[in-house]
C-alpha cells in the first residue's frame, strides 16, 4: 500500500438475481483486487430470506475483510463501482432485488454519519445475515458503541439464515 497505516475494513455483501453465488464469488475476488487494499478473508456463504418485499428470491450474503488505505468515502466509491459492473440498479424499490450489493459495516473503529455512508451500517446490529458472517471471520471485534460481534450474533435470532455447504455452491 502506499506507506500510510491501513485500516481494517469489513463489507456486507449480498446478491439474489443473476446466480448470486456467482455474484459473490467475483465481487470477493473484485475486492482483492483494489488499489490501495489487501483482502483478508471472506465469511462462507449464507442462505437467507429478503428482508423487504417477500415476493423476491431469498439472498446469497457474506462478509469480507480488507485492510486499506483509502478513506472510507474513496472505499465506498470502490464498492459501488463495482456494483456497477455487476449491473447493479439503484433506482428500485427500497430493499428488492439486486444483482450485488455491498455495504462498507466498518471502518476500523470510526464513526460516520455523513449524508452518503453511516459507519457503522445502521441497522449492522440487529441483521442475522451480516452479524453471523461477520461473528465467524471476527468473533471478537467490538463494535463502535455497542459489543462484540460474538455477543450481538449470540442475541440475534438466525431467522432461517443457513450457512451454505460445500456441495450446495457447485
Amino acid at each position: 500500500m502506499n506507506g500510510v497505516e491501513p485500516v481494517r475494513a469489513f463489507i456486507g455483501l449480498g446478491s439474489n438475481l443473476d446466480d448470486p453465488i456467482l455474484q459473490l464469488t467475483q465481487a470477493c475476488t473484485e475486492l482483492a483486487s483494489l488499489p490501495e487494499c489487501r483482502a483478508l478473508r471472506c465469511s462462507s456463504l449464507y442462505h437467507s430470506a429478503p428482508m423487504g418485499p417477500q415476493d423476491q428470491p431469498s439472498f446469497i450474503n457474506a462478509v469480507a475483510t480488507l485492510d486499506t488505505t483509502l478513506v472510507p468515502l474513496a472505499l465506498l466509491d470502490a464498492l459501488q463501482a463495482i456494483e456497477l459492473r455487476h449491473h447493479r440498479v439503484r433506482d428500485g424499490e427500497r430493499w428488492g432485488p439486486r444483482t450485488l450489493d455491498l455495504d462498507l459495516l466498518l471502518y476500523g473503529d470510526e464513526v460516520i454519519d455523513e449524508a452518503r455512508l453511516t459507519v457503522p451500517h445502521p441497522g449492522l446490529i440487529e441483521r442475522e445475515f451480516v452479524l453471523h458472517p461477520l461473528a465467524e471471520i471476527a468473533p471478537d471485534l467490538r463494535i463502535p458503541g455497542y459489543a462484540t460481534v460474538r455477543e450481538l450474533a449470540a442475541a440475534c435470532p438466525m431467522r432461517g439464515l443457513r450457512r451454505l455447504t460445500p456441495d450446495q455452491l457447485s
